[in-house]
């Protein structure tokens, strides 16, 4: 037993030692999503506009995690413990790759709330799509030519040039194009469920609410 523990726990640190990572870099632009676009600013100041850079930078990191399937691969592939298999590496994974997303749609929904409130409704999808194409560019370059959200600023023109360069070729335009479409798939099925579960606790709140009011008359 300790020898398999062992063993998955070097798997683990092998295979998913990026979990953590990849996780906070996910989070940052679902955080300053809710700075950005929730809170009520007098007006949009420098800050907020380097704000909105640093969000649109490390926004396509939310669902680059989709792409780190490769890595449950390989750790079910170096155990041969199914138990291990099932009981870590499925679980762990898979919670990461679905809250990265997921951080991902709470991203879009507060930006779509944001140019409903600045009376951009009409925009709010094709934003969305922007962004969509946007995060594949970003997840292609990171997954495929390992660019970091961070060479926007340390090497910015470099970053420019190599993907004029590299995304007029054929088979960057395709799996680009290909990822947009399982962004905008997942996206649109996700948004729904997320939307689905904000009215369901609203709901229960507003029925808590008028019952204690209830309870307050007798």
């Amino acid at each position: 037993m300790e020898r398999i523990l062992g063993g998955a726990l070097g798997d683990f640190n092998l295979y998913s030692g990026w979990i953590i990572w990849n996780l906070f870099l996910a989070l940052i632009p679902m955080v300053l999503s809710f700075w950005l676009f929730r809170l009520r600013h007098t007006s949009r100041s420098p800050l907020w506009w380097v704000g909105l850079i640093v969000f649109i930078a490390f926004l396509p990191n939310a669902p680059y995690l989709l792409t780190d399937i490769i890595h449950l691969i390989n750790a079910t592939r170096s155990t041969s413990s199914v138990w291990v298999v099932t009981l870590i590496f499925i679980p762990l994974h898979t919670f990461a790759i679905l809250t990265g997303f997921e951080a991902y749609v709470i991203s879009l929904i507060n930006q779509g709330h944001y140019l409903r409130r600045q009376g951009a409704g009409q925009y709010v999808v094709w934003a969305e799509i922007f962004v969509h194409i946007l995060s594949a560019i970003g997840i292609y370059l990171g997954r495929f030519q390992r660019f970091n959200s961070w060479d926007l600023i340390t090497n910015l023109k470099g970053v420019l040039i190599f993907s004029l360069n590299e995304l007029t070729s054929k088979f960057p335009f395709v799996v680009i194009l290909i990822t947009i479409v399982v962004l905008i798939c997942l996206y649109w099925i996700m948004k729904q469920v997320t939307l689905g579960i904000v009215l369901r606790v609203q709901y229960v709140r507003k029925q808590h609410r008028e019952l204690l009011s209830d309870q307050d008359m007798i």
